[in-house]
């Protein structure tokens, strides 16, 4: 293992700076404490927010869990929660499946839940799946459906729980992970336990000399600093800067570094933004998992028209800045507000308006435009998009509607009959995108589909957010006209729409894809420099123009350097491997993929791709180690079972085949190959009646099928039925002249 993993990051190697924050040109942190002292207010209020609460020490005033010897049972398993003194243990079951004690290290939030980290070997601070519901007063479980016992890659000691790999960054002040791949541990570090006042505002040394009068103050031995010697973003209008502050963890994205970035730092230089996926949000764009509010604010009209974090939650406390439909009535009313001159003057806080009983649940706001999903079980989540409810387009979708959320019985055309019977002459909706998704999500991307994403695409009226996310469901797969006509998106204003439109040309000939792509090496934005290295990492640099070859080489290092930032992750080394496939780098590949399933053995991907690597390299009995092994972690997986019984008939263990080639079907009966697959190995083995049972299922399904046909044909024979082989051989061969056939039918195939 030592051997492959040195083979893996050796390939990673590079001579780049670290994304760590403090140089010498960066001021020292001082801690909330210092602040306090000037900014009373503001200490105390964000003293007891949720980000005052984001972590902490578990002293008996921050444990708010019921360690008196409670217990708790999911799927078999009964963790007990005590403490001796003012120390918190779990006895739950470990890495290895026994029940163990377990420290508590730190508590996470105060409501509507809190959680706690234990610390395993190699400084791996973990996040426990039983949480404290605060509101109910119990214990519960965050996955209370699921089974997923030790040894599992979602089991609470693996790599999806990491503190260090998943949260820290967005939970603490100046975080720096410190992970060695080598040692698989980490030496972890920060300026502050939990999200304290510079998370925000920056490094507090400087500004403290200046408010302090330093006679050596001097704003110009630091960088970026404004005359009171705080971080002064520049050139850029408030929601900007809100959004670049607030959005990194208030968004569902992936991380380019491996710490805390400076506040305020454009988005796109340290992470890359997710787009509006299936699993993530609805067809219609609205929130399906946890997606941190960003992604759904982008696409609202709320966004388009300036509206900040800051006009609705108090920055300190976390809270709204007015209790109930106050918050939005601050600006829809029948006044307006001089800095968003578009509004429709109304008066929205009246049944006139939102159809219900005064006071009622219907007469809030965010009943109707901002409905609420819980995650984590406990925790209600609104949507950010302020979308008007659309209940005929939810019905279409699939997702979820506001109305119904509350009338229970009723349907679709009953909620869209009394919102007609309220706004008779509200413009009809436009459903046009919300389908165009839905048809993308159920049918694929067909030319037709591809045509209206591409044009989607390219409609500067809507959210950028939109646009790149038709982008990403058209992927590479699109036709040179149409990428062609896409090219422009490579230059666009956006940089998560320029993102996007690189991967359009992940499929196009090397000297094009170089050609379209190379510009971009020098885009402002890291994260678009990087998405173009990636698709230019298999072109051989003397394929580029010499002026070209620096930024490509800059670019790769920061590639390198973001995928060496997270390599405690899974998902990672599936992308180093790929990475390294691309430039035939066999030895990194295999590297990675091995990385991948030590820490995630449930990665079936990872497992088949080290064995076809293996056996494309000559050394079939690794690839059948390999699969054995992914065998024992994945008893249950049809593609395994399946590769391994073609391992073994490779090495023509035909009977040792079979028995797995009925596993794999018996758990995939539709999987058309791997029924092929075991009609063979029944012949090979010589039992011709069963492979016969199986040849008739497949001729029912697809009797036209070449290699069904050869089946058959190789059936007649092993069955004595001469004549009848030769009437499938000259039916096959007239159908499929060029096919090659198996000898025993070649050779009926010459027979008069």
């Amino acid at each position: 293992m030592v051997r492959i993993l040195v083979a893996a990051f050796a390939f990673l190697a590079f001579a780049a700076a670290t994304t760590a924050l403090a140089d010498e040109k960066t001021p020292g942190f001082a801690g909330s404490a210092a602040c306090g002292t000037c900014h009373e207010p503001q200490f105390d209020a964000w003293t007891d927010s949720h980000h005052g609460w984001a972590l902490r020490e578990p002293t008996p005033q921050n444990v708010l869990g019921d360690f008196d010897d409670a217990t708790f049972e999911h799927k078999g398993v009964v963790s007990r929660f005590f403490r001796e003194g003012d120390t918190f243990y779990v006895e739950t079951d470990g890495a290895d499946g026994k029940l163990a004690r377990f420290e508590i290290r730190y508590v996470v939030g105060v409501e509507p839940l809190q959680q706690y980290l234990v610390e395993l070997d190699g400084g791996r601070l973990q996040a426990l799946d039983i949480a404290w519901d605060t509101e109910a007063g119990r214990w519960y479980h965050l996955y209370p459906q699921e089974d997923v016992p030790a040894g599992n890659g979602l089991h609470w000691t693996g790599p999806y729980k990491n503190w260090q790999a998943r949260c820290a960054v967005c939970h603490q002040t100046d975080f720096r992970k410190n992970y060695d791949p080598k040692s698989r541990s980490y030496q972890s570090t920060w300026s502050e336990l939990t999200i304290g006042c510079e998370a925000c505002h920056g490094p507090g040394e400087a500004h403290i000399a200046w408010a302090e009068k330093d006679a050596g103050y001097d704003a110009g031995h630091w960088t970026g600093l404004a005359s009171h010697g705080l971080i002064a973003p520049q050139g850029r209008n408030r929601q900007a800067i809100e959004q670049d502050m607030c959005g990194p963890c208030h968004s569902r994205r992936e991380t380019l570094g491996p710490n805390s970035t400076l506040p305020g730092e454009p988005l796109g230089d340290h992470y890359n933004l997710s787009t509006l996926g299936r699993g993530l949000y609805f067809a219609d764009g609205q929130q399906d998992e946890e997606v941190y509010i960003l992604g759904s604010f982008l696409q609202s009209k709320m966004h388009d028209k300036g509206v900040t974090c800051s006009n609705c939650h108090e920055p300190h406390s976390g809270e709204l800045l007015a209790e109930g439909n106050a918050v939005c009535t601050q600006c829809h009313n029948e006044a307006g507000r001089e800095e968003f001159p578009s509004l429709v003057l109304k008066d929205y806080d009246s049944p006139d308006h939102h159809h219900h009983p005064e006071g009622s649940a219907g007469a809030q706001c965010v009943s109707c435009h901002m409905p609420e999903r819980d995650y984590m079980v406990v925790d209600g989540r609104r949507d950010h998009f302020f979308r008007v409810p659309d209940p005929l387009l939810s019905d279409k979708v699939g997702s979820p509607d506001a109305c119904l959320s509350c009338h229970e019985g009723r349907d679709a055309a009953w909620a869209a009959d009394a919102i007609e019977q309220w706004a008779p002459d509200r413009p009809p909706a436009d459903h046009h995108d919300a389908m165009l998704f839905d048809a993308v999500r159920r049918d694929g991307p067909t030319p037709e589909r591809v045509a209206e994403l591409a044009a989607l695409s390219r409609d500067t009226s809507k959210p950028a957010i939109v646009r790149a996310s038709a982008l990403h469901e058209i992927g590479d797969r699109l036709d040179e006209e149409t990428r062609q006509s896409l090219a422009e998106l490579l230059a666009d204003g956006s940089d998560i729409v320029r993102q996007a439109a690189v991967r359009l040309w992940r499929s196009a000939p090397p000297p094009e894809r170089a050609q379209r792509l190379q510009p971009l090496l020098d885009d402002p934005v890291a994260s678009v420099q990087v998405a173009a290295a990636l698709e230019l990492a298999s072109i051989p640099p003397d394929a580029l123009p010499e002026e070209s070859r620096t930024a490509l080489g800059t670019a790769l290092d920061a590639l390198r350097a973001s995928m060496t930032a997270k390599a405690d992750f899974p998902e990672t080394q599936m992308a180093i491997g790929g990475l390294a496939m691309s430039t035939r780098n066999w030895a990194a590949a295999e590297a990675a993929f091995a990385e991948a399933v030590f820490m995630d053995p449930q990665l079936v991907q990872a497992w088949l791709t080290r064995a076809r690597i293996a056996g494309a390299l000559g050394r079939r009995g690794d690839a059948r180690d390999i699969l054995t092994a992914a065998r024992a972690k994945n008893p249950d997986e049809p593609a395994i079972a399946a590769a391994l019984a073609q391992s073994l008939m490779q090495e023509g263990r035909t009977a040792e085949a079979v028995p797995l080639f009925k596993d794999a079907v018996a758990a995939d009966p539709a999987n058309l190959e791997t029924r092929i697959s075991l009609a063979y190995a029944l012949l090979q083995s010589g039992d011709v009646a069963a492979a016969g049972a199986e040849i008739d299922l497949l001729r029912a399904r697809a009797a036209d099928t070449p290699l069904v046909m050869v089946l058959h044909g190789l059936y007649q024979v092993a069955s004595g039925d001469i004549a009848g082989a030769r009437e499938t051989v000259r039916t096959l061969t007239a159908r499929h002249p060029t096919m090659r056939l198996p000898p025993q039918l070649e050779a009926l195939s010459r027979m008069p």
